[in-house]
């Protein structure tokens, strides 16, 4: 840990303010996440409806992937990054806020979108200027920072349990509003642009927009011409797919399927962030030293494990939803910085802007049908969503080992 602790204190550049206020934006949605599908479901909200809103938030966030990349390069990293993350977090945190039936929640989806062009911008923000080595670490700083926020869920469970989950999380929107506002213009003011983005900014001011589009065909040659690119890509699809089914499933299959009261919903983020700090904090530098495909391929293994085990969970037993979400956060805190650092790091730093911008909109635009897929599946049985998941979860397990012996004979 005391390494940990200390390479957040060596930290310079944007990386420094991008990490340090993850909380003001953690916080918030950590607090009103746990009950988002509830609060659809208690205002009319359908399963295959909350699918719909899923698959069209999915469509436009592959045209907003698509242009990411030109408007990150055309405006700068900072800029785009305020102005997207204002857009695309704050004006949807105030719909969701006012909500009264589906279409509503349809517009925050489309309007948050907008996220996607400030995914690449942010990480632009921060990574330019970064050394490769130490992207891992900075993603595993970021984790924390997120996880830390989780502490406060249980504040949001002690009031739905007296006011309802409708009113509470209208509340919570209100106070994301205020927070990621807040969280956007501290890492605006404590940025500064990176070296690339302004080299990128004098290269493209004379360049049309139109004009830059047509620059993503020798982008797109060059993806492919990479074999670890295309692999991350492949991996970051796949797990695109399950982190979306979990989250958006989960609390009404424990609910509505296995009874667990509503509110220990804000109870079970906690146990996850507690068992994941643990690992990121204390397990995570010893681990250091086994190749990162290798505990890739066992925090996979432990997430197919997490999904057969929330299968088979009986009815009323909500320790038993706890072991899954120990399980879960066990298997997260081994994949997700790793997974994170590969595909950074994969990514030609030249055309990190656009490679990103690219790589978020195939993910977008293939994962897009499994919110259709995933919410017909849950009208049927609430469980079917699930077992999917766990086809998603070998499956990477295969590209994973795939490329690692590859990788072996290179």
């Amino acid at each position: 840990m005391k390494k940990t602790v200390q390479f957040l204190l060596s930290l310079k550049g944007n990386a420094k303010p991008s990490v340090l206020t993850e909380p003001l934006w953690g916080i918030p949605a950590n607090l009103y996440a746990p009950f988002v599908t509830l609060y659809m479901y208690h205002l009319g909200v359908l399963d295959f409806q909350i699918g719909i809103i899923l698959f069209v938030g999915r469509l436009v966030q592959v045209f907003m992937a698509l242009i990411a990349g030109v408007i990150t390069d055309k405006f700068g990293r900072r800029i785009t990054t305020l102005i997207g993350d204002f857009v695309s977090w704050s004006i949807p945190a105030l719909i969701w806020a006012f909500s009264q039936n589906f279409w509503w929640f349809l517009a925050g989806a489309i309007v948050n979108a907008i996220w996607h062009i400030t995914a690449v911008s942010w990480e632009c923000l921060w990574v330019d200027d970064t050394p490769e080595d130490q992207v891992g670490p900075i993603y595993n700083w970021i984790y924390i920072s997120g996880l830390l926020a989780v502490f406060f869920a249980p504040i949001a469970g002690y009031f739905v349990s007296i006011h309802g989950v409708v009113p509470v999380t209208r509340m919570l929107y209100l106070f994301a509003f205020v927070s990621m506002t807040c969280k956007f213009v501290l890492l605006y003011v404590f940025s500064t642009e990176t070296k690339r983005g302004i080299e990128r900014m004098e290269a493209t001011k004379d360049i049309p927009m139109l004009q830059m589009f047509k620059g993503y065909k020798v982008v797109i040659q060059q993806i492919l011409k990479s074999k670890v690119m295309v692999k991350a890509l492949a991996l970051q699809i796949v797990l695109s797919v399950t982190l979306m089914v979990t989250s958006t499933f989960f609390a009404l299959y424990a609910t509505q399927n296995l009874f667990v009261p509503e509110s220990f919903l804000a109870l079970f983020p906690m146990l996850r962030a507690g068992i994941m700090l643990v690992f990121l904090l204390f397990i995570q530098e010893k681990l250091s030293k086994y190749k990162p495909y290798n505990v890739m391929v066992f925090g996979l293994g432990i997430y197919v494990s997490a999904m057969i085990w929330l299968l088979v969970a009986p009815e009323y037993s909500w320790m038993w939803v706890a072991v899954y979400i120990a399980l879960d956060a066990c298997a997260a805190a081994l994949l997700l910085p790793r997974m994170d650092a590969l595909v950074a790091n994969a990514i030609d730093p030249e055309e990190r802007a656009r490679i990103r911008s690219l790589f978020n909109m195939v993910i977008m635009a293939v994962s897009g049908p499994f919110a259709i897929l995933a919410g017909a599946l849950s009208d049927i049985d609430r469980r079917l969503p699930f077992a999917l998941n766990v086809i998603l979860f070998l499956i990477m397990v295969c590209i994973v080992i795939y490329n690692r012996k590859e990788k072996r004979h290179a």
